[in-house]
């Protein structure tokens, strides 16, 4: 009997590093076949985000409370090696640095299911502000830095 769809399954923590799996579509692709330029940035995007609601970030709470939001002030990427359509790939998320009002993450797009020798395809870093509506720097909400800094030292239940 089908009591209706399976639970989604979001990332995972695994140490110090959030992962987070996805499938390469036709969409994402160019007319080569090859992952366009911007959708890199789309993953890591989600790939952030699953890592914050996993530990219990609540962005979209903050910002209807009118405290403020995330904004990526800085970021780096390293093109290495093309993702593909049907490619599996998965976007690993460390947590570099916490400040008072920013965070540093670290991320990796691999591809391949072996975990021994996975394929690395491109590398970033991103330095996100929390931003007060009136777009200034304001420091994290309450506990929010202290869930970061979990996260970077390797406690798997940052909660």
């Amino acid at each position: 009997m089908v009591s209706g769809p399976p639970p989604f399954v979001p990332g995972v923590f695994v140490g110090a590093a959030h992962f987070y799996r996805l499938r390469v579509y036709f969409e994402d692709t160019d007319l080569s076949g090859i992952v366009y330029h911007a959708n890199y940035l789309r993953y890591m995007e989600r790939a952030r985000s699953d890592m914050l609601r996993l530990a219990g970030i609540d962005q979209r709470a903050a910002m209807e409370a009118g405290e403020g939001a995330w904004a990526v002030t800085d970021l780096a990427i390293k093109y290495l090696r093309p993702a593909k359509l049907d490619d599996d790939l998965t976007v690993v998320s460390t947590v570099e640095a916490v400040r008072g009002a920013s965070v540093i993450i670290a991320q990796r797009i691999l591809r391949g299911q072996d975990e021994l020798t996975p394929e690395v395809l491109t590398g970033g870093r991103v330095t996100a502000a929390f931003l007060s509506p009136e777009g200034r720097p304001r420091r994290q909400p309450a506990g929010w830095a202290e869930r970061f800094t979990a996260i970077m030292n390797g406690e798997t239940n940052p909660c």
